[in-house]
């Protein structure tokens, strides 16, 4: 994942550097065009110019992006829930973690229980998964690594490559949603394709 994210900061700055050298390559006249374009607005009217970019792409972007119903029951279980109801529950929602909460209305969170605590506390040594339950085997709460809805997208990328983490809870006071690094890279991809295509279009000219 490091190599995902110094690729990512290099194309940036790859493209940058083509346009620059495109441009500058240009005679007077047609530079004057293009000063003119800019300075009239003209250009930020084209849908491609609308792009966030991803220096404005937040996790609620891609929570919004996922298509899906962000919270509900089958994001989290709990404590005291076996270990077994866990993983029928992420089978049954094809998820890979659930965030696991303390008893009680007021829904604190507790840790997270993921598919690789299943395979190394359960399936790895043995237990039964019917008989242990979620609290015994969840990555406790003090280790939970969590982002928020306005966390960016490279800043998230970059917390989940550094502690080597597949899912992040999305937490605002409550929780709210559950990334995972396949979200990030997607969004981080997708976003980049739009770069690619608005900066071939500005250097073929199509925008004057």
């Amino acid at each position: 994942m490091q190599g995902i994210v110094r690729g990512v900061r290099s194309c940036q700055e790859t493209l940058t550097v083509a346009v620059l050298k495109h441009t500058s390559g240009r005679d007077a006249a047609e530079q004057r065009i293009i000063n003119t374009s800019t300075s009239s607005g003209s250009a930020s009217s084209s849908p491609a110019m609308q792009e966030k970019g991803l220096e404005n792409v937040t996790v609620a972007d891609v929570l919004m992006s996922k298509g899906e119903e962000k919270t509900g029951s089958w994001l989290w279980c709990q404590t005291n829930d076996t270990v077994d109801d866990a993983i029928k529950n992420m089978a049954k929602n094809n998820i890979g973690s659930l965030v696991v909460l303390k008893p009680g209305e007021q829904q604190y969170v507790a840790g997270i229980i993921t598919e690789r605590d299943y395979m190394t506390k359960i399936i790895a040594p043995g237990r039964s998964s019917k008989y242990t339950k979620v609290g015994e085997i969840m990555t406790d709460e003090n280790r939970l690594i969590t982002v928020t809805s306005d966390t960016n997208i490279l800043k998230a990328m970059q917390l989940m490559t550094d502690h080597q983490i597949r899912h992040a809870p999305v937490i605002d006071g409550k929780i709210v949603g559950m990334i995972s690094i396949k979200d990030v890279v997607r969004a981080v991809v997708e976003q980049q394709n739009e770069e690619l295509k608005r900066l071939n279009g500005f250097i073929k000219g199509d925008y004057f």
